[in-house]
């Protein structure tokens, strides 16, 4: 009885350290887009602030929305041209610093959409950190943001 006594409050702390360490990491500002009704793939953006003293990295991300989702960022070829590349890695936020997801930088692709992403739909994002765990996001599609809003800018 002692044994399973011990083995709940483990279970128990371990489960406030985790909400607590989450609580480090926050998300500001999401929407998602789409470039037209038929399109299979759309993009995320958002600002994801550490509030803890110590940097943690985005590793990985998942949606009911799309068959596959990936950090993506836009880096220019030697021929000039901005390429789309997955980041396997994923992003580091550093500590007390706020990383930006935007357009014409790094972002979250969703490809080979489940369905029609339609502006004021919703779609959920789990984001997944190497510290701070999964935290869950409810994304707006907002399909008439301009590029610039929300101090998300078009920089190369």
């Amino acid at each position: 009885m002692m044994f399973k006594n011990t083995l709940a409050a483990v279970a128990a702390a371990f489960a406030l350290s985790s909400a607590a360490l989450a609580a480090d990491i926050t998300v500001q500002d999401p929407y998602a887009r789409v470039s037209s009704a038929a399109a299979k793939s759309g993009a995320a953006f958002m600002m994801i602030e550490n509030t803890s003293d110590a940097a943690d990295r985005l590793i990985d991300v998942r949606s009911p929305a799309a068959k596959l989702t990936q950090l993506h960022t836009h880096k220019e070829g030697d021929n000039g041209i901005m390429q789309m590349l997955h980041v396997e890695e994923g992003f580091t936020i550093p500590a007390g610093e706020t990383h930006m997801l935007k357009r014409g930088g790094d972002h979250v692709m969703l490809m080979g959409l489940t369905g029609a992403l339609a502006h004021g739909d919703e779609v959920e994002l789990t984001l997944v950190f190497e510290t701070a765990g999964e935290i869950t996001v409810t994304v707006p599609v907002d399909l008439e943001r301009k590029a610039d809003h929300g101090g998300h800018s078009k920089s190369h």
